[in-house]
């Protein structure tokens, strides 16, 4: 009796798991750089961004590089909320249009989760061992947050 409803089970566990991968979300990836980049407005370092794109781009970008397992559901429902919830959070490729005080704020917000060890998640950093900072790439993301703040304050003052 158990054995037979063990099977009715696992077989409609497997329909069910089938039936999900029909189900798609739409893909965060786009082939140009939008012209509200933060790249396009403002000088970054190569070292700098190489960090950016290794660590922060696939979820706080409007490109997405996408790993094996992010074409099986409900892995690719998990992680279209990530990196929809991090783009909420800051997007640099919507990075310009920011009023200043959003800006500086975004980049305080930057410095103290990369910081704090807080970004990126360890959730990412989990398979992503590439993206993991090392002590020396977060002080050059600290350090270019403070060259940004400085070059968004005079940018605002020279008008």
């Amino acid at each position: 009796m158990k054995t037979k409803l063990f099977k009715k089970i696992t077989s409609g566990l497997l329909i069910l798991f089938i039936g999900i991968q029909f189900f798609t979300v739409k893909l965060n990836t786009s082939t140009i750089l939008p012209e509200s980049s933060i790249e396009k407005h403002y000088r970054i370092p190569g070292n700098v961004q190489q960090i950016l794109k290794t660590s922060c781009y696939d979820c706080h970008s409007n490109n997405t590089v996408y790993p094996w397992y992010s074409k099986i559901q409900p892995v690719k429902w998990w992680l279209a909320n990530h990196i929809n919830d991090g783009k909420r959070h800051l997007n640099f490729d919507e990075f310009s249009p920011y009023p200043k005080d959003k800006k500086l704020h975004k980049l305080d917000e930057v410095a103290k989760t990369v910081n704090t060890g807080e970004m990126p998640l360890s959730s990412y950093t989990f398979i992503h061992t590439h993206a993991k900072l090392s002590s020396e790439q977060k002080a050059i993301i600290l350090t270019w947050v403070k060259s940004m703040k400085g070059q968004i304050n005079k940018e605002i003052s020279a008008r």
